[in-house]
């Protein structure tokens, strides 16, 4: 489990690295580079969810291992992740549908709001895998509605 979700890891943090070069690339009017670099950063964010959807439904999810203490804190960390993550999501399609429909005015209202939700939800992604797979021993792996709900396999 610990190599996929090094894989995961890997698109998300790619993902972030590109779209926050894309932002700088807009600030110095540099369209057509700001373009690539966010689509490519949209095909890493889509990866990373296909590729997080398939291990969770294959594989399953692993649990926080560390101290029983700072499960619940953990916990409430996880949760705020997985809801930035939704609504980065969320906003990330309508911002690049924006894009693709060359509604540049609307794209450039929500663009910056995506890209800083996007940008926090892939740091405290890191966060979620530095604590579940470096920082402590990963727990057991379980099932996504178990991991969510108690936070841990029992």
């Amino acid at each position: 489990m610990q190599l996929w979700a090094s894989i995961n890891e890997a698109f998300m943090i790619i993902s972030a690295v590109l779209i926050a070069l894309g932002w700088v690339f807009i600030r110095r009017g540099q369209r057509e580079t700001h373009r690539k670099l966010m689509l490519t950063g949209a095909a890493f964010a889509t990866a990373f969810f296909i590729s997080y959807v398939l291990a969770t439904l294959f594989v399953g999810d692993t649990t926080f291992g560390g101290p029983a203490k700072y499960r619940l804190t953990y916990q409430i960390f996880l949760q705020a992740h997985a809801t930035l993550a939704t609504v980065a999501a969320i906003i990330g399609i309508i911002t690049l549908r924006r894009a693709l429909l060359q509604r540049f005015s609307l794209h450039r209202r929500i663009a910056p709001w995506t890209a800083t939700i996007w940008l926090v939800t892939a740091a405290s992604g890191l966060v979620v895998f530095l604590l579940l797979f470096v920082v402590y021993a990963p727990g057991p792996t379980t099932n996504l509605f178990r991991a969510i709900t108690l936070g841990h396999a029992g």
